[in-house]
């Protein structure tokens, strides 16, 4: 260990100890009301949600024109987590992943502790408030309804639970007490692509998204400055897409799954390809003052978008005029043999049927992250 890393851990440790004395309050006090603490009001609970028929909002995180920006929006209270169908099977994954992976899928550096805990228990306070019959918390243990499971928060890493709790991952960012820059220190992630928890953990910002076109040039002053700068009760949120063959959760350098995207196969079939979006959330935690990147993987069939007014033409015109540097990022040319033609096709069908005018200039839905009449279809 690195002399900067043993600083850190010191000087976080003592922030640990600090931070305890002041709170008094153990962190499994049932009183603590972290919606009041926050200042973001609670979700409205959901007395008749049945999981099993439960969709997610159709997020179409499509914008024109397309450039390399946070496009943040004011979250949603009642969103910020949300549990729908897929609900048992990617929990069965999570767990799945996190057995055969280790640290790949969860770790905390020393230090965060104290931000892990209150994240936990925020997420707990949460599910119980949303869907009070689905999920029941007595100060000590959380009984999950929907999977038979009790999960004893005084005995157990807060970020396993989280992880056989909520189909979500996480990613908990601190300011290094040297530079000033927020760095991960902890982590609970199931969905990423060409990365781990590993490869991340105690890297700043810049480190973290190095691989993002334009991030150094547009981005990372700002977002420097905006996690600086963030509020507890201004919680935000944001959507990323890409196209996929299949539903690939958990995907490593080195997976022969990561072989499709270098070739452009004749027989593949567009009920094979998937609009994948990571809607994410990123807030500040109250007592830690951490700051948490949240996100989940929701996919979506391609065959979707023909039912979809504007979708067909907006994916179309990123496709075939997005910026070079960001289209090569987002990895679709294994797929845009295929996709491309069926898009011209649908945007022909949605113009014949006046759902689209014809010459519609693409920009922006005013509904964005969604499209006209989403509500319909939930």
């Amino acid at each position: 260990m690195d002399e900067p890393q043993l600083f850190l851990y010191g000087v976080c440790f003592v922030t640990v100890l600090l931070a305890v004395s002041q709170f008094g309050k153990s962190f499994l006090d049932k009183s603590i009301d972290y919606f009041k603490l926050s200042g973001v009001p609670p979700p409205k609970p959901l007395l008749d949600f049945n999981v099993d028929k439960a969709q997610a909002r159709p997020y179409r995180p499509f914008r024109w024109s397309y450039h390399q920006t946070m496009s943040l929006k004011k979250m949603e209270p009642d969103y910020w987590l949300e549990l729908e169908s897929t609900y048992k099977e990617r929990i069965a994954q999570r767990k799945a992943l996190h057995a055969k992976h280790g640290k790949q899928i969860i770790d905390a550096l020393p230090g965060s502790e104290l931000a892990c805990r209150e994240l936990m228990e925020m997420a707990i306070q949460f599910l119980c408030v949303r869907y009070p019959k689905q999920f029941h918390f007595d100060g000590r243990t959380l009984y999950n309804r929907i999977l038979d499971t009790k999960s004893k928060v005084d005995e157990e890493d807060p970020l396993v639970v989280l992880n056989n709790n909520v189909p979500e991952d996480f990613l908990l960012t601190l300011p290094d007490p040297k530079t000033g820059l927020y760095t991960m220190v902890a982590g609970v992630c199931c969905s990423s692509i060409g990365w781990n928890v590993a490869t991340k953990i105690g890297k700043p910002l810049k480190e973290i998204h190095n691989v993002v076109p334009d991030y150094k040039e547009k981005m990372e002053f700002s977002m420097d400055r905006y996690f600086s700068k963030m509020p507890t009760d201004k919680p935000i949120q944001r959507g990323s897409w890409g196209l996929e063959i299949g539903q690939p959760l958990w995907l490593q350098d080195g997976d022969p799954h990561f072989a499709v995207r270098t070739t452009q196969d004749p027989n593949l079939k567009i009920e094979d390809i998937y609009l994948r979006v990571d809607w994410q959330t990123l807030r500040r935690l109250p007592r830690s003052r951490s700051i948490v990147f949240n996100f989940k993987a929701l996919f979506t069939p391609l065959s979707s978008f023909r039912n979809e007014p504007y979708i067909p033409h907006l994916v179309l015109k990123v496709l075939t005029e997005g910026k070079k540097n960001l289209m090569d990022y987002k990895g679709t040319w294994h797929i845009e043999h295929k996709v491309i033609p069926a898009l011209e096709e649908w945007c022909k069908e949605q113009e014949e049927k006046g759902w689209v005018p014809e010459k519609w200039e693409v920009r922006t839905l005013d509904e964005d992250p969604y499209y006209p009449g989403w509500k319909k279809t939930l």
